[in-house]
């Protein structure tokens, strides 16, 4: 048998929280943008919320990290999409930074969490999270960011988790679903969505958890 790749291998897991997710930390993260290319169409608001682990195993929203983007240099914008999301790129109140500024305070305080928690990477969490893997890792190839902390492309996805769980797969439906409040006036913002994001992955995390789905019972070889 062939021995294993140092990118195969099993990280070395020390924390509870890195044990319940083979060593990668989950972060919730929320893009708003002006189209659907993440090649070509401009990135306008990023959020990423971390999580904390009780002495029970039991996951909760921690804090939020958010900033307003600046459209990189060529970029497209959708009018549709500015309709859809309400943001103005011109308004002064968006206190917007260009990617090359506001990108590293992002990832820095995902790299601090990965350390803080014990793991190895972070994991991205989102609705439709291949959407905004997609966006996040072509800004910061754009800004020629060397030490991305998410997983360049494994992820978890909360509409899939919701059709699972809920039986819905539009964010809105499957929080209502869960018994959690939903504004559709907040909604559309990147911290509120990353943060309801949030809530209703700890939540269906926290079930399988309390339904008896984890840990998994040891087995002898």
């Amino acid at each position: 048998m062939a021995a294993m790749s140092p990118a195969e291998e099993t990280p070395e897991i020390k924390t509870p929280f890195a044990k319940r997710f083979r060593g990668f930390l989950p972060i919730i993260v929320d893009v708003e943008t002006g189209g659907f290319n993440a090649a070509t169409d401009a990135l306008l608001e990023v959020a990423a919320v971390t999580l904390r682990m009780d002495d029970d195993g039991l996951i909760y929203r921690d804090k939020t990290f958010e900033c307003h983007l600046d459209p990189f240099e060529g970029s497209n914008i959708e009018q549709s999409a500015l309709d859809f999301t309400g943001i103005d790129p011109e308004s002064p109140d968006r206190d917007a930074q260009p990617e090359m500024y506001a990108l590293p305070e992002i990832f820095g305080a995902v790299r601090k969490a990965v350390k803080a928690a014990g793991c190895t990477r972070a994991v991205m969490v989102a609705h439709n999270a291949h959407f905004d893997l997609g966006f996040m890792n072509a800004a910061a190839d754009r800004c020629q960011i060397k030490r991305n902390p998410f997983h360049p492309f494994s992820c978890f996805d909360t509409a899939t988790l919701g059709g699972l769980a809920y039986g819905q797969t539009v964010l809105a439906k499957a929080c209502a679903a869960a018994g959690m409040d939903f504004s559709n006036t907040e909604a559309h913002s990147a911290a509120y969505d990353a943060e309801k994001t949030a809530d209703l992955f700890c939540l269906i995390v926290n079930k399988w958890q309390n339904m008896g789905g984890w840990p998994l019972a040891e087995t002898e070889d």
